[in-house]
């Protein structure tokens, strides 16, 4: 059946030998003829081609010369090779040849870091960083997707970020957070790393100084270094990131001060104010990331920075992964109002566009009440989960870790009351099958401080427990 797969046209300038020889490689390649498939004598393909012999014969004779057939006198020819083989050796002799790839200093320093975590599998407790996505509503929120997708025709040319989730969110935060924006000054965004990736792509140029905490957030230095700042990591005191007059003033700081990323302290109203005075409109901005600012326990929240802001110095940035699920995949921008036009311009050129179905789902959801139910639930249960994580780890391991109580969020900071090898006991609790993270690895260049990052939020209370007696057979 050799002869059904292969065409000869005689008008072809390539010639028949030469046609022949192709389209017989391209057949052993693709694995149609495979490793000892044993082809027709030359007569009989030749007589069922419509062919001289000497065509087929040559064509059998190059294909030898290559590797792809053995061929001797009286034989008929007999495939040496599979093509899915040949293939991979092809691509591995090319790869040897190329040589390493040659990486920008950023994505160098990216396969260095550890972010995202290097060990993210299967879903274990402790992990810090996220929610419980089990107790969302899904059958609720399924109701307004699918509502959503009906009308999905309507939106075809309409704008990338939806008025009415951009109305819904105006609205939502100025009663909740105290930010002053009007719903023209929020971009909607597949994430609020996004968020960080459009700000630092806009207004930083290489050779920029950027402040950071330190230790922070790798996900604003990941953003940050990508667009060429020099980073200068300010370290932490009781109420998060100081202040430093003596030094330069930089392009643009990073701060998340209502819960900080990662000890979850609060910075005072005070030190808000500080920073504030401390930055020039259009010479220094600010970048406040509330990732967690829904879920404050022990006393009434602070006021978002944005809103104590009045010359337009400071970007807002939230996201719903932590309060919904994950896998919304949305994110939100304040932005100063000067700034708007430029920033739309660049999310289109960037591609960071949040699904307008997704984006108009929302928007009803938070308009008929649900998202506030929804929140005000997890409220009190990741209160709860906070406070039975501490007495868990004051029961079982008081001795060896000091714990760091933050006033909300959904992680919490525990201290190694002797030594300093964060690392190497968060590499063996993992192992073991409790997630946590390093508070060394989360530092901008040498480490200063060290711990261990333990979420609480996303696991029930019998999982808490569990994850607790673990830890304190490890230590």
């Amino acid at each position: 059946m050799v002869s059904s797969l292969i065409e000869l046209k005689r008008t072809d300038g390539e010639g028949l030998v030469a046609q022949l020889t192709r389209q017989l490689r391209n057949l052993i390649a693709t694995g149609r003829l495979g490793k000892g498939r044993v082809l027709p004598s030359s007569r009989r393909l030749a007589s069922d081609l419509g062919v001289s012999r000497n065509t087929v014969t040559y064509a059998f004779e190059q294909l030898a010369a290559e590797g792809y057939l053995a061929a001797s006198h009286g034989r008929r020819p007999v495939v040496t090779t599979d093509g899915h083989e040949r293939i991979e050796r092809g691509a591995m002799a090319a790869g040897e040849r190329a040589g390493k790839p040659r990486l920008s200093s950023w994505a160098t320093k990216l396969q260095r870091a550890d972010w995202p975590m290097s060990y993210r599998g299967q879903f274990k407790p402790l992990r810090p960083g996220v929610g419980d996505f089990r107790e969302f509503p899904n059958e609720v929120w399924a109701r307004y997707l699918r509502r959503s997708a009906v009308h999905a025709g309507r939106r075809e040319l309409g704008p990338i970020n939806r008025l009415g989730l951009r109305e819904a969110l105006a609205h939502y935060l100025a009663s909740s957070r105290g930010v002053r924006a009007t719903a023209d000054q929020i971009m909607i965004l597949p994430s609020a790393q996004a968020a960080l990736t459009l700000i630092a792509a806009t207004l930083i140029s290489p050779g920029d100084t950027v402040w950071v905490e330190d230790p922070g957030y790798p996900g604003a230095t990941a953003a940050f270094r990508a667009s060429g700042a020099l980073l200068t990591g300010i370290r932490l005191d009781e109420q998060g990131m100081q202040r430093m007059p003596g030094l330069p003033a930089p392009r643009l700081i990073f701060m998340t001060p209502s819960h900080q990323h990662p000890t979850g302290r609060l910075m005072s109203l005070a030190r808000r104010t500080g920073f504030l005075g401390a930055s020039r409109p259009g010479r220094t901005w600010i970048v406040e990331d509330d990732y967690d600012g829904e879920f404050h326990y022990d006393s009434r929240p602070v006021p978002a920075l944005q809103g104590l802001d009045a010359h337009g110095r400071v970007f807002y940035v939230g996201t719903f992964s932590k309060a919904m699920r994950s896998d919304i995949r949305l994110g939100y921008l304040v932005a100063p109002k000067a700034l708007v036009g430029t920033l739309e311009i660049a999310q289109q050129h960037m591609g960071l566009i949040g699904a307008s179905h997704v984006q108009d789902a929302l928007a009803d959801f938070i308009t008929d009440g649900h998202f506030l139910a929804h929140l005000r639930r997890l409220r009190r249960l990741y209160h709860a989960r906070r406070d039975h994580l501490v007495a868990e780890l004051e029961r079982h391991l008081g001795g060896t870790l000091s714990i760091e109580v933050p006033p909300g969020g959904i992680q919490l900071v525990v201290r190694l009351k002797r030594g300093r090898a964060d690392r190497a006991v968060a590499k063996r609790l993992v192992a073991a099958g409790v997630e946590t993270r390093a508070l060394s690895s989360l530092a901008v260049d040498r480490p200063c401080d060290h711990g261990l990052l333990l979420g609480f939020a996303a696991w029930r209370e019998s999982e808490i427990s569990a994850a607790v007696r673990t830890m304190a057979s490890c230590f």
